[in-house]
């Protein structure tokens, strides 16, 4: 189960990757993107970090790629550097890639009862996830073709739904499989009753906010002879009205909350408000008005670089996107990003005021 998952996420990675060449390996020097052909070598540095060099006794051992710490160690290289390091070429890079996914395949099926060994993978599995869904929005960011993954669905849920709110547990609890630190653990929280959209705000909904005067439209619209357009990674679409804003700041939506007499959601009620089944989803990330702080009792899983540079900085943002894989869709993940960024697939859903 756990190596079919991995060759999974290494399909959905090369998917992603798989036309990159020439100058895109590289791209431009931006601070939302990585160079993806040091973001593919990354990733499988990190497997090879955890799964080979990390989960077994004794001291670590070296990478089989000379100098992979050097080049691929995300705590340790600063970002703006990345495009200068002396990356291996690509066809060597996805070389170390696969020689990586083999060996962990390899170790699982000699080692299926090693619990540190399961945990890595898992860790590698998630991590790899969320870099594929990185990989995408690059793509979008830089005008490249869409690979063919998905769309975000139309917005089919008006109005409210009121919740009586109460004393919930939010986090994960011990057993529940893979979570990530800021995830633990479960703990009662108080939520006030609250009414809550259905589903996120829709390009129709924001298009009454930018057209009345409320606040800019969002950075991928323009209008054209008199038409609304989006561009969805190289091409411009007319503005698909049931779809959810995509592409909007944290900044943006709370802008919008204002114009339109509403609030985004705490976290809290985000949880609770998923807990209860009702829920519906538009294939977006969900912006919520909490800054990402750890649970309390919190402490920092062995990859340390995870969660606890971040806290206080970031915004949460719940629910998933059209990109991101089922097993990162649970109602306890949290994703984080500053409130300014809108690069991600990411909308909102508001609150009553």
């Amino acid at each position: 189960m756990l190596e079919r998952q991995l060759l999974e996420a290494r399909a959905r990675t090369e998917l992603m990757t798989r036309d990159l060449e020439g100058e895109r390996l590289l791209g431009p020097k931006l601070d939302i993107v990585n160079p993806p052909l040091w973001e593919i070598g990354h990733v499988a540095w990190f497997q090879e970090r955890w799964c080979l060099r990390m989960a077994q006794s004794g001291a670590p051992m070296a990478s089989i790629l000379e100098g992979a710490d050097a080049l691929y160690d995300s705590a340790a290289v600063a970002h703006d550097t990345r495009w200068n390091l002396p990356l291996p070429g690509l066809e060597a890079t996805r070389a170390y890639m696969a020689e990586v996914l083999e060996r962990v395949c390899a170790r699982l099926a000699r080692e299926p009862d090693n619990p540190a060994l399961r945990y890595y993978a898992q860790l590698s599995l998630s991590h790899e996830d969320m870099h594929a869904e990185a990989f995408h929005y690059t793509r979008q960011t830089l005008g490249y073709p869409d690979p063919g993954a998905g769309a975000p669905a139309p917005v089919a849920a008006p109005g409210d739904d009121e919740f009586a709110g109460g004393r919930f547990e939010r986090g994960a609890r011990p057993g529940q499989g893979f979570v990530f630190d800021n995830e633990k653990w479960a703990h009662e929280v108080e939520v006030a009753p609250f009414r809550m959209a259905r589903a996120p705000v829709s390009n129709a909904e924001y298009l009454a906010y930018v057209e009345q005067g409320g606040g800019p439209a969002p950075r991928y619209w323009k209008k054209e002879d008199g038409v609304w357009r989006q561009r969805r990674f190289d091409r411009w679409l007319p503005l698909a009205p049931a779809e959810p804003a995509m592409h909007v700041s944290a900044i943006e939506a709370e802008g919008y909350c204002r114009w339109a007499g509403r609030r985004l959601p705490s976290e809290a009620e985000w949880e609770f408000a998923a807990a209860s089944g009702r829920l519906a989803t538009g294939g977006v990330w969900e912006w919520t008005v909490s800054a990402f702080l750890p649970y309390p009792g919190f402490s920092p899983d062995p990859y340390e670089e995870y969660s606890q540079p971040w806290f206080g900085t970031h915004r949460v943002l719940r629910g998933a996107s059209f990109s991101t894989p089922a097993r990162l869709a649970r109602p306890a993940f949290r994703n984080f990003y500053t409130p300014e960024r809108a690069d991600v697939f990411c909308g909102f859903r508001t609150c009553a005021a």
